[in-house]
């Protein structure tokens, strides 16, 4: 509950803000918040694409060298300042371009997460019917190249047209992958030909915006509520799809596919960059949603231990998944009678295509199919909640006054409506080829640099010296020195690296057969270029209205904390973040006496003190 040894009296509770209701509620949105889509349908397909079990090597070295440090050094950065990605960097002000850039990135992908989550809806609706629409090949949208596994001739058909197969360019597909491209997204020919909007996902997309803003209409005390289900539920219904999914004829061969290593692809940089990103993407690093979740912590929280479990749970969730995902295609693959790399879809259309094919092969498949999509509604809310939160608390936080923060469901609204509007474009009928341009350039490259600038501010700039002080002062401890050497030395070099052999071993994006058109692609490098270009414009910007005679008098002003920099009640603001005594200063703050006994003067002292809630110290003779 945040208390310590010798501070009885301390509530440890910011009124204003608020907080959680208890830490189960953290952990539980932060596992939500990690545990997405990307689990289900992005690791899989990378694990796939990128050399099977061989992929999981530079996942784990990335998760132990990049993804858990940087997970921990943003839950205890927000949870220090009890601030958003904005207001944190009062620590060096002239790096507040990467909150910005994290803000940028956490609104693309908040603008197409939630396209996911409403195919997912419309999967869940027309699941509500006797026989799964995707089951045979009898419907006015299939072609004559479809083969349905639940056809009675399938095997010996799949047999005899085997050299067909192999020598013309048609490819025998399942009722389900036709139904997802010529049903569901009625999928038009070019990026640039957008056709009509499929009313039935402008539907759904607006169902999903509608709850997202219901589950946060209150802010983290009505999504601290939510979670427990959200969280929870989806490894049920995983469980369930495993243990179904081990006993079908031909999951083995799948299933030895996805753990069988290929270490030729090793050398591949991409393979690297690939395992980097996922982390990134998994794990929400340099998104801004973990400084913010964790701001709502109480002071003296154990974001260490939480940090550990969070990240565990969620690659653990990537594997699991990734068994059940491979079971299925080693299914459909002995059906089809091809190699298991020739029946998996790229991008979402994994979670779409291949995950449907296996629901019809279940008993009561409609009820299997209800289950599932829900599932992967869940997994998505729990991660859009925290998305959307993390942009409004930028907001409420940044404006700081009381007008605003009594108006938070307003701006929540405001946010999820921009966000639906913005939305509308990725459900026309080249909706997919825009959802996975800014999957492969909004949310890949520029992670990775915010990360590392983030971790260059913060152990360079601002000290790593002044950081473990501050860490040691609300955890009691200082990071372990694994953690230590981590963020000074090995995540900052590695994500660096990673960055040079992107860049050497980049492709251009394509989506089956087909190749995306230049204008495209550097539209996507504009969405990439957007979040990083913050950085530099702040930087620029902040430093000019810096005072000084000299540039370097101005960049040692623009770097140097603020005053308000620190703990944000000032029960917490001890040692070196203690207020000089000033008498004209009016107190913002709630303030709690920590020990009554101490003489009249001491209170009188500790009471004027303006916090980190938008105004400023008058005077600090530490800093």
């Amino acid at each position: 509950n945040g208390a310590v040894p010798g501070e009885r009296g301390k509530q440890d509770k910011s009124v204003k803000r608020g907080n959680w209701g208890n830490q189960i509620e953290f952990v539980l949105t932060s596992v939500g918040y990690a545990v997405g889509l990307g689990n289900v349908w992005r690791f899989p397909y990378l694990c796939y694409r990128n050399g099977g079990g061989a992929f999981m090597f530079p996942y784990f070295i990335m998760l132990v060298f990049c993804g858990i440090p940087l997970f921990f050094m943003e839950l205890s950065f927000g949870q220090f300042a009890s601030q958003g990605c904005l207001g944190v960097w009062r620590v060096s002000p002239m790096f507040k371009g990467v909150g910005y850039g994290m803000m940028v990135v956490s609104t693309y992908i908040g603008i197409y997460y939630n396209v996911v989550i409403c195919i997912a809806f419309y999967y869940f609706f027309v699941s509500m019917t006797r026989v799964l629409p995707w089951t045979y090949c009898s419907n006015p949208w299939n072609t004559a190249d479809c083969a349905g596994v639940l056809d009675g001739n399938v095997s010996s058909r799949a047999a005899l047209n085997l050299t067909h197969l192999l020598n013309t360019t048609q490819k025998r597909t399942s009722p389900s992958e036709e139904y997802w491209r010529r049903y569901v997204l009625e999928l038009s020919d070019d990026i640039g030909n957008l056709g009509e909007v499929r009313l039935p996902l402008l539907g759904c997309l607006g169902v999903s915006w509608v709850v997202v803003f219901l589950c946060l209409i209150k802010g983290v005390k009505s999504s601290g509520k939510v979670v427990y289900f959200t969280a929870t539920f989806p490894y049920v219904v995983l469980t369930i799809l495993f243990v179904r999914g081990i006993t079908l004829e031909g999951a083995i061969t799948g299933i030895m596919y996805y753990l069988t290593p290929q270490w030729d692809k090793i050398l591949n940089a991409k393979v690297w960059g690939d395992a980097a990103s996922q982390i990134f993407y998994s794990l929400g690093c340099a998104w801004g949603g973990l400084i913010t979740m964790a701001s709502y912590n109480k002071f003296h929280n154990n974001c260490y231990r939480d940090s550990i479990i969070i990240s565990i749970t969620n690659c653990a969730t990537s594997v699991y998944a990734g068994f059940v995902i491979f079971s299925i295609l080693g299914f459909m693959a002995n059906h089809l009678g091809v190699d298991v790399s020739k029946v998996a879809d790229h991008g979402p259309g994994l979670a779409f295509v291949a995950y449907p094919e296996a629901l019809t092969l279940l008993p009561i498949s409609p009820l299997w199919s209800i289950l599932f999509f829900f599932m992967l509604i869940l997994l998505g809310l729990g991660t859009q909640f925290c998305l959307l939160e993390t942009l409004v608390t930028a907001i409420v936080d940044e404006v700081g006054n009381e007008w605003i923060i009594r108006r938070k469901t307003f701006v929540t609204l405001g946010v999820a409506v921009a966000g639906f509007l913005l939305g509308v474009p990725l459900t026309t009928q080249a909706g997919i080829y825009w959802l996975l341009l800014m999957d492969n350039y909004a949310a890949s490259f520029s992670l990775v640099i915010i990360s590392c600038i983030m971790c260059v501010a913060i152990m360079y700039i601002y000290g790593h010296h002044n950081y473990f002080k501050d860490i040691e002062m609300m955890l009691g401890f200082p990071p372990p020195l694994f953690f230590q050497i981590c963020w000074r030395f090995i995540s900052p070099a590695i994500i660096f690296f990673i960055l040079i052999f992107t860049v050497i071993q980049y492709r251009p994006i394509s989506y089956n057969e087909y190749v995306y058109p230049t204008w495209a692609i550097s539209i996507g490098f504009l969405m990439a270029l957007s979040s990083v270009i913050c950085i530099p414009i702040y930087a620029i910007y902040k430093v000019c209205r810096s005072e000084g005679d000299t540039l370097l008098e101005r960049l040692k002003n623009a770097t140097k904390a603020s005053k308000d920099w620190g703990p944000a009640l000032a029960e917490h603001r001890s040692g070196r973040y203690a207020p000089a005594f000033s008498p004209s200063t009016e107190s913002h703050l709630e303030v709690q006496p920590l020990q009554p006994e101490k003489g009249q003067s001491e209170a009188a002292a500790a009471s004027p003190v303006q916090g980190s809630n938008g105004s400023a110290h008058s005077q600090d003779s530490r800093l």
